[in-house]
């Protein structure tokens, strides 16, 4: 089993953020995100949440920083930016441009798969969970410490069964009032539509969308109301 040592660095200097360590993986060798020296990175550590433990410590931080148009990313940055270079890596974030396939890449280093509403699902996290971020590593970063394992760094399961598998009654599908899930895909305008009228903003966008908190896998990881309220008024 490879050493964790860098792994536990990344836990301890994420720790107090509430962001973790999601997930490890190497490049896929025909297309391996670049280095500022243009040279390949050997190993990707996605950087996210899983529920709410951050939200305290990004909601103070939004409230000394009123004037920031992206918050969720511009505090994401703030911390990850710092802990990648104090570790002898680069961060990289899904709003960069060149896009990095960050939903590839949960997959691979975590096992997910999409859940009907498009979302990865998480065995234990259900659908509260997200990626702010990942850390790229060279094959100097790396020297002597290897790429952690990643059932070391998750525990047993992490790439189990998809949960969606075995739900026979696909609670999702059926709880959204305008039916914007279906087996063509995501109907944006149809929600969107309704999220503008009094229904919408009384219901989902108050309390979050109601596709979503159908799902009975890791309830205990549910988001907050102001956190819920957030992401919600980003998605419209």
């Amino acid at each position: 089993m490879a050493s964790l040592s860098l792994n536990a660095a990344v836990v301890a200097a994420l720790a107090p953020s509430g962001l973790v360590p999601r997930g490890w993986l190497g490049p896929e060798p025909e297309t391996p995100p670049l280095l500022a020296t243009g040279r390949p990175a050997a190993g990707i550590c996605l950087v996210g949440h899983a529920g709410g433990g951050f939200w305290p410590v990004f909601a103070e931080w939004w409230r000394a920083h009123p004037a920031s148009d992206q918050p969720l990313d511009d505090w994401s940055k703030s911390v990850i930016g710092p802990v990648a270079g104090a570790l002898g890596g680069e961060a990289v974030f899904p709003s960069d441009i060149p896009w990095h396939p960050f939903q590839q890449w949960a997959m691979a280093a975590e096992g997910l798969k999409p859940s009907p509403l498009g979302l990865l699902i998480h065995p234990g996290f259900g659908l509260w969970h997200g990626y702010r971020g990942a850390i790229l590593f060279g094959e100097q970063a790396l020297a002597g410490k290897g790429m952690p394992d990643p059932v070391a760094v998750h525990g047993p399961g992490t790439a189990a069964l998809h949960p969606c598998d075995t739900c026979t009654d696909k609670p999702c599908l059926s709880a959204c009032p305008v039916e914007a899930f279906a087996a063509g895909g995501f109907a944006v305008a149809q929600c969107r539509s309704h999220l503008d009228s009094r229904a919408g903003q009384d219901g989902c966008m108050r309390s979050g969308c109601l596709a979503r908190d159908a799902c009975p896998v890791g309830r205990a990881y549910r988001y907050g109301a102001d956190q819920i309220r957030f992401h919600m008024a980003a998605f419209v």
